[in-house]
């Protein structure tokens, strides 16, 4: 028997799932946590619905919170090392 895929493939497949999981991952979010997402009936014979609260939790989350109180650089300490070299 041979083989059905073959091993220069696996980085190609690895990056493939990972990217599908990010996908299911961010549309999983959306059905569920998102405030403009109306999957019950009564939500969606309402033309505009009256929830100011829910979408900022929904826009104001953990990780976003986290992040404004960090400096906006990826790798200070190599910025730091070439921003200083002389």
């Amino acid at each position: 028997m041979g083989r059905w895929m073959k091993p220069e493939v696996y980085p190609l497949v690895g990056a493939m799932a990972f990217v599908t999981s990010m996908c299911v991952f961010q549309l999983t979010r959306n059905v569920f946590l998102n405030p403009a997402v109306r999957i019950n009936k009564s939500d969606r014979s309402k033309a505009v619905l009256e929830n100011y609260e829910e979408g900022e939790k929904y826009a104001e989350h953990g990780l976003r919170r986290f992040l404004r109180t960090r400096p906006p650089e990826i790798m200070p300490a190599v910025n730091h090392f070439f921003s200083k070299h002389e």
